[in-house]
């Protein structure tokens, strides 16, 4: 438990931040078809996926829950699915530290949110809109 909320505070320390950015924080529910180039796009249900996947039935008993998960973590390929959980988890820390308070949403220039869309264009003109009524 140690390591892991160590881990994930030093993901947090050295996540890479993109100025002037735009970023589509989404779920399965809420695809995006067609990623525009240069937008980063972040699927914020992966990392309850994954867990889902690689540990679908660990018993209700925590020591034997525990020897069952450090069998999967012995595993030979491991290493790629903790590298997955570690991008999944810091996708949920810069989701977080973003403010975003609902999927799906579309931050452009780490300043301005459009919730309920994937659609880019429809986000510009979302905000461009909300933009020109502002004085």
């Amino acid at each position: 438990m140690q390591r892991t909320l160590f881990l994930l505070l030093l993901l947090f320390a050295t996540a890479p931040t993109a100025l002037a950015q735009t970023v589509i924080y989404t779920t399965a529910q809420h695809p995006v078809k067609t990623p525009e180039q240069g937008v980063l796009v972040f699927r914020l249900d992966e990392a309850s996926q994954l867990e889902q996947s690689l540990f679908p039935h660990l018993s209700d008993n925590l020591e034997q829950a525990e020897q069952q998960a450090r069998r999967i973590m012995q595993h030979p390929g491991w290493q790629t699915h903790e590298a997955q959980f570690t991008f999944s988890y810091q996708t949920l820390i810069a989701a977080w530290s973003a403010g975003i308070a609902k999927t799906p949403a579309i931050v452009f220039d780490d300043r301005y949110v459009v919730y309920g869309t994937t659609d880019i264009a429809l986000a510009q003109q979302l905000l461009s809109k909300w933009r020109e009524k502002r004085p």
